[in-house]
């Protein structure tokens, strides 16, 4: 299901890194770092709801707007009942949405933002996304103190908070379309290898948008995936050559965001909802603004499982939802 936009624009982001996000390639791109993953606090998910506030602060100043001037907050993470959302943005906005759309959830709180504000409901939004590489580990595989060996399919969850401000007041950066996902099941269950896993979903959406806009792959100056790492990347070129459409315009946000051959333990490269909005939120946005880039679409992807659903052996399902910005 495509969208098309008229009045929604991308008036500013914000983006905040840990180490590991800090020394990789577009470490000039973000709006604050640190240096240790607790982020000066008692546990992980603290650090976590740390890094949403830091964004969020930074974005209110940044844009300059008060905390009660936002019409509406969209929040997702991957923590169980998405507490680093919930947490961390309270007292910001008239109303809250949370979403879980794991990895995918940047582009799917942008969707939905985008549409209440071409409604006409609401004038404005902030779509927020975090996660922390040493929670998601705890919560969906094992401990990072168990020193547990890693596949060298397996990517990194990525650390830090990033938050975008929508609105109906023209900036340089416009929301043109965007394309919502369906939840594809290619009967896939290994864990240590989401670019498997998510690389159908990507698939899926990009032949339902082209189908459904008309356009072809070339229509963009680039195409991005949220986080297939680079074994996904590979995969979805193969897919999408395969059945028609020539991808010599795309790259994948956790390839782009660290350099996989220095920083070793990154492995495939980066996942995570932060992952594709650092990239999106921070590089692309830049590159936006400036028109060295004028028409992207983002489509980020997200694998849809819980610890109980794989300890029980089902497969992972996937999902992917596109956004095409613009340059004006």
């Amino acid at each position: 299901m495509t969208f098309k936009y008229n009045n929604v624009y991308l008036n500013e982001t914000s983006t905040v890194t840990g180490p590991v996000e800090k020394d990789g390639p577009l470490k000039g791109y973000f709006d604050k770092t640190y240096e240790d993953m607790y982020f000066g606090e008692k546990s992980f998910e603290l650090g976590e709801v740390k890094l949403v506030k830091d964004a969020l602060v930074l974005l209110l100043r940044k844009s300059g707007l008060l905390k009660n001037e936002i019409d509406l907050v969209v929040g997702g993470d991957l923590l169980n009942q998405i507490i680093a959302s919930t947490y961390g943005t309270s007292g910001v906005g008239n109303s809250f949405i949370g979403v879980y759309g794991a990895c995918s959830s940047s582009v799917l709180g942008m969707i939905i933002a985008a549409n209440f504000i071409e409604g006409e409901f609401i004038n404005n939004a902030i779509v927020e996304v975090s996660s922390h590489n040493s929670s998601s580990e705890k919560q969906f595989r094992n401990p990072v103190e168990y020193g547990a060996p890693k596949q060298d399919s397996c990517t990194f969850t990525s650390t830090g908070a990033a938050a975008c401000l929508l609105s109906n007041e023209r900036s340089n950066v416009r929301v043109d379309c965007a394309t919502l996902g369906k939840i594809v099941d290619y009967e896939q269950s290994n864990v240590n290898d989401m670019g498997r896993v998510m690389a159908p979903a990507v698939y899926e959406t990009l032949k339902s948008h082209f189908e459904e806009t008309g356009r072809k792959p070339d229509y963009y100056d680039l195409i991005l995936s949220g986080d297939l790492g680079k074994f996904g990347k590979e995969i979805i070129v193969d897919y999408m050559r395969t059945n028609g459409y020539d991808l010599e315009n795309y790259n994948d946000c956790g390839v782009m965001l660290y350099d996989l051959e220095k920083q070793k333990e990154v492995r495939a490269g980066g996942s995570g909802p932060v992952c594709s909005a650092l990239v999106s939120y921070g590089y692309i946005f830049e590159q936006l603004k400036k028109k060295k880039l004028n028409k992207v679409l983002v489509v980020a992807t997200g694998a849809l499982f819980s610890p109980t659903s794989i300890h029980q052996g089902q497969d992972i399902n996937s999902i992917a939802h596109a956004i095409s910005l613009e340059a004006i």
